[in-house]
């Protein structure tokens, strides 16, 4: 297969459907889209369709090539719900069946071609769908997939353009929010200009097809002639076909008006046919992806007694949040929810609603009173998007009396001062690095009696104000950072110095309510292999705001630690937990020093909660997928608030 930055085309043969006794052949004919019935596609692709083209769609490399490219164009994940959408014989869904994709579907017109998808998966053995349908008028509820492909120019064949508007709009309708299209499809503005108008190839010692094209009257289409031929028994099928001609410029300018956003092109293809004589529309072909990016589709039904009535509070994305580097909610925040939606919307025994307007939140989480069962409060950034205001939530819930997941108001106000979190571990025997606590008044500062050091605000999360400039080595880079935090977050705020600490960066996490019932998820350590030798070893603000950073592609993975430390942390991260009363999960960060000793850094009660942040990393360590952390925190919440009703 080759790959190129501007090249494709496309073969489609059709065939007539019709069985007469005898095969006919028109002869010459002077307008080859005279002859073009309106609904060509309904009957021609059958067994004559697999060896016109079967030098392209029969070839498993060209196949393979193709999967692995769109796979990878399309960031394919083993949890995706995938449809090929006009699949033909489902060459492209086996292929990812055989990769160990499981929620893979296809759906094509041809009835023949749907058969055979359905007796070669059977044989051998893979699990995949396919079903018979129109693509005008999908046979799928909205929201259903997250990844479309619609491969092999497969799209174009009808006479209106108005039903190509028609399809993209079902696959609209049918992607979840963020879901994202792959169209494959001919670079019309190519072909155009350098069509064969007639050619003669041998499909095998026995066949060959006769070709005829001409572009139609308004230059839109692509109109095709094939009469094949056996060498004994004569001409067996004449037929006649048109495929509309996109350019990029066309596409995108569809796909935008319908509402896709992030159009990109990825080059074009041109298969590497063993045959390697007439191509025609397979020659080269555009690739094109598309996200969507919309609200999941309110689907109003009754909900059943059982099912437990949960609102979901956020912050709210029309507003300021200074702790982005934007300052406003971005794609990835938008993302992120989509996919905790997702992942909720998959539990059963469940009805979610979501809060997220902050201007109105006390009145509508008022009238919730009484109509809910509990609030999943997810509302980290705070009241207002003000991370101070963090313990203002869960403050309003229990003057409303609506039970809540997650800790309560006096806990997160504990945690959020990190040089009192310092002091009660302290209290409890457990150890901290040395530190400075340094008020805003201070004028005359001491120097630590170590280097190096870390300078950081002593009130916030999410790693705001620590960046690589925040690990000092000595006094003038000290003062510097200590200028640095109070010129950018005010000199009304309390700072703390911190002995640096070089070893393993680690983090626990805890689902449940100790001392009974919790789960200590596996110990992660942020694995900085990756960093230039010149920058120091934390995982602050830039690895998890800006992505330019070198800091951006942090990992985290399993840490490999001595049982006693293990044993050390888990311990006394239970202390904590139970000592500063936090609720259903939480996670506690650790570092080593340089003999190997485990120290605490932070306690962060009600932690990031999305699908790649900390805690779900340690889940997935620990054999649960995001869905199965999300039910966890609900159903460990649920046991304290002595909810019961069926679920999942």
């Amino acid at each position: 297969m080759i790959l190129r930055e501007n090249n494709i085309s496309k073969k489609k043969s059709v065939i007539n459907g019709n069985q007469a006794s005898k095969p006919i052949c028109l002869g010459p004919v002077s307008n080859l889209e005279e002859f073009v019935k309106k609904d060509w596609w309904k009957n021609i692709f059958n067994a004559y369709y697999l060896k016109t083209d079967g030098d392209v769609v029969e070839d498993q490399n060209i196949t393979s090539f193709e999967v692995s490219f769109f796979s990878k164009v399309l960031g394919i994940r083993p949890d995706h719900y995938i449809l090929d959408l006009c699949c033909g014989q489902g060459r492209h869904s086996i292929e990812l069946a055989k990769r160990g994709f499981e929620n893979v579907e296809g759906l094509d017109r041809s009835r023949y071609l749907i058969q055979k998808a359905k007796s070669n998966v059977k044989k051998l053995g893979l699990i995949c769908k396919f079903r018979e349908g129109d693509a005008r008028k999908l046979p799928y509820p909205p929201d259903s997939f997250d990844i479309l492909m619609i491969l092999g120019n497969s799209f174009g064949y009808f006479e209106s353009i108005k039903d190509d508007y028609q399809v993209l709009k079902e696959v609209f309708r049918i992607l979840k929010p963020w879901g994202k299209i792959l169209i494959d499809l001919t670079d019309g503005e190519y072909l155009k200009d350098n069509f064969q108008s007639r050619s003669w190839e041998w499909i095998d010692k026995n066949y060959f097809v006769c070709r005829e094209r001409s572009l139609s009257l308004d230059k839109q289409r692509l109109i095709s002639r094939e009469v094949i031929n056996h060498v004994n028994k004569g001409v067996l099928v004449d037929q006649f076909y048109a495929e509309r001609l996109y350019s990029r410029k066309s596409i995108s300018e569809i796909l935008e008006k319908l509402g896709f956003s992030d159009i990109k092109f990825h080059g074009t293809i041109t298969p590497d046919s063993q045959r390697q004589q007439d191509l025609g529309m397979m020659e080269r072909r555009i690739i094109v992806s598309a996200i969507v990016k919309k609200e999941w589709t309110e689907i109003k039904r009754k909900v059943s007694p059982i099912e437990k009535k949960v609102v979901v509070i956020f912050g709210d994305p029309s507003k300021p949040d200074t702790l982005k580097p934007s300052t406003l909610f971005d794609d990835d925040d938008f993302y992120t929810i989509d996919q905790l939606k997702a992942a909720l919307k998959e539990l059963k025994g469940y009805y979610f609603s979501y809060l997220s307007n902050h201007d109105t939140l006390i009145n509508d989480i008022e009238k919730m009173k009484g109509k809910v069962d509990y609030a999943f409060n997810l509302c980290d950034e705070g009241y207002l998007n003000e991370a101070r205001k963090e313990l203002h939530v869960p403050a309003l819930l229990e003057i409303l009396n609506i039970p809540y997941t997650g800790s309560g108001p006096q806990c997160l106000a504990f945690c959020y001062d990190k040089s009192l979190i310092r002091g009660i571990a302290k209290e409890l025997e457990i150890p901290v690095p040395e530190a400075i606590y340094i008020k805003p008044e201070d004028k005359i500062i001491d120097l630590p009696l170590y280097f190096p050091a870390i300078v950081k605000p002593n009130f916030g999360d999410s790693s705001f104000g620590i960046t690589q400039k925040s690990v000092v080595n000595n006094g003038e880079q000290l003062l510097n950072a200590i200028t640095d935090i109070r010129e950018r977050f005010g000199y009304d705020k309390p700072i703390l110095i911190e002995q640096f600490l070089p070893g393993k960066d680690l983090t626990l996490g805890i689902i449940g309510n100790p001392p009974d019932d919790y789960l200590v998820l596996p110990i992660i350590e942020e694995d900085y292999s990756s960093l230039p030798p010149d920058l120091p070893n934390i995982c602050g603000y830039e690895a998890k705001w800006l992505p330019d950073s070198p800091y951006w592609n942090l990992k985290s993975i399993p840490a490999e630690l001595p049982e006693d430390t293990i044993q050390i942390i888990e311990s006394c991260s239970l202390k904590l937990f139970e000592r500063l009363e936090c609720r259903d999960y939480a996670r506690f960060d650790w570092r080593l020093d340089g003999e190997g000793n485990p120290k605490l850094l932070e306690v962060n009660p009600n932690p990031g909660w999305c699908w790649d942040g900390h805690l779900a990393k340690m889940a997935k360590f620990d054999g649960l997928s995001y869905k199965d952390m999300l039910i966890k925190i609900l159903n460990t919440s649920e046991r304290r608030l002595g909810i019961h009703k069926n679920s999942d």
